[in-house]
């Protein structure tokens, strides 16, 4: 199981935001626990999301470099903008093997294909 950052810089205030996310919910929390980010701001979570935070695409945090900085000490993986997209894909990808959509399959298994050719053509394979 792992827990990522990407190198997204949005801007919040006079902050700086990424995106953080993990392989499991579990992993995911116990790293914002260290780190020192509230649980409540989780986005995109069936039950433990609120309000707007929780029609989010995917489970994730918005954190500020500093805290991306704590959880790269703590182990996080660093990743590129296309990290989020390939890792719902890849989600999905194994959802549509276990319940027999290769439709849906064949659609993620395209999207991990585009995300690699982008990646090369930006040379951040």
């Amino acid at each position: 199981m792992t827990v990522y950052v990407d190198d997204m810089r949005a801007a919040f205030g006079r902050m700086k935001m990424c995106h953080m996310w993990a392989d499991s919910d579990e992993e995911l929390l116990a790293m914002v626990d260290k780190i020192g980010v509230q649980r409540k701001w989780i986005q995109g979570h069936p039950t433990l999301s609120f309000g707007k935070h929780r029609d989010a695409s995917w489970v994730h945090f918005d954190i500020a470099l500093s805290k991306r900085a704590l959880a790269v000490a703590a182990g996080a993986v660093e990743t590129d903008r296309y990290g989020p997209v390939l890792h719902t894909k890849k989600l999905q990808l194994a959802w549509a093997e276990a319940n027999d959509r290769t439709d849906v399959a064949e659609r993620a298994r395209d999207w991990i294909a585009r995300i690699a050719e982008l990646r090369a053509d930006r040379g951040a394979a």
